[in-house]
């Protein structure tokens, strides 16, 4: 058996550059110097006595060795963090540092009224947020770069924990005076116009709610132009505004006001499924299980 073992901050480092793929942007993110991190990653490589990191001017690139000791060391990483969560959960309830990953079809419009009641309420919860897509948000997961993740469903996240938060109708967005008037409830079909036509405005990939959207128009195998691309809720809304389009809008963001000062008008889908199930999830036999429960209430009462 070795004398000598890798430290968590080496391991840190690592992973660290391998996330990042550059020296400066890597000490970034762990909070110490280029030089630090650097000599850092030299240290393990000589521990272990093999080249982990190539290094040139423009490129860092890892040997196939270092691929295979980056992804052990992100599963040792997250034993550490877990270890250090079974420490923190035999104590106050929600309390500590908590990682959570939001998606940004959901972050504008719960978060605004989440985090005031949270620090008047549970004032010892430090709750620190990455706005992610949801892909990127369980890789975070996996990863150990997040505790838990709130995201809409159906989505393949893998083998997790669920909490079932809420259920978030989708809406059809029209510009002002539609030639169609729309009714109280639009069917899919009444949405098969703007498909055929290239007007229907759905988010670049990687957002689930452009599958979701997608589903409720009974169009899951579309894949949409350039012409239909939008980079946000927001964009979206304003390129119906100026008759581009039509788009799909969750519930959610209609209570939140994303259509305030424009002229869209928003009706729901009808049918039952023209919906989004939004959720917490976490690692399963994570020791916080009782804490992201206890999130999930608190997202709940929002």
């Amino acid at each position: 058996m070795s004398t000598y073992l890798p430290t968590i901050k080496q391991l840190q480092y690592l992973v660290a550059l391998h996330e990042h793929g550059h020296f400066g942007r890597a000490a970034e993110s762990v909070f110490v110097s280029q030089s630090t991190l650097s000599a850092g990653v030299r240290e393990l490589e000589s521990l272990l006595g093999v080249t982990l990191v190539e290094r040139s001017r423009r490129v860092v690139r890892f040997t196939a060795l270092g691929e295979q000791v980056v992804a052990k060391a992100n599963r040792l990483l997250r034993e550490a963090e877990e270890l250090s969560d079974l420490v923190q959960a035999a104590g106050k309830p929600l309390s500590g540092q908590l990682r959570m990953s939001v998606i940004p079809t959901i972050a504008p419009f719960i978060l605004p009224r989440l985090l005031p009641r949270l620090r008047k309420e549970r004032p010892e919860l430090q709750l620190l947020l990455r706005e992610e897509t949801s892909q990127d948000a369980i890789e975070s997961l996996q990863h150990g770069r997040s505790d838990c993740v709130l995201l809409a469903l159906p989505f393949d996240t893998g083998d997790v924990e669920i909490e079932h938060i809420a259920d978030d109708r989708l809406y059809v967005a029209f510009p002002k005076d539609d030639p169609r008037d729309p009714p109280r409830e639009v069917s899919p079909e009444m949405i098969e116009p703007a498909i055929q036509g290239g007007r229907l405005l759905l988010l670049e990939d990687g957002h689930c709610l452009r599958e979701h959207a997608l589903a409720a128009c009974n169009r899951s195998e579309l894949r949409a132009s350039a012409s239909m691309i939008g980079t946000s809720l927001h964009t979206l809304v304003q390129m119906v505004d100026n008759d581009l389009g039509l788009t799909l809008l969750p519930e959610m963001a209609i209570e939140a006001g994303i259509l305030a000062g424009t002229e869209v008008v928003a009706r729901p889908i009808e049918g039952n499924s023209a919906k989004r199930e939004i959720a917490l999830v976490w690692r399963k036999n994570s020791p916080r299980e009782a804490d992201f429960r206890l999130l999930a209430e608190e997202l709940r009462a929002g």
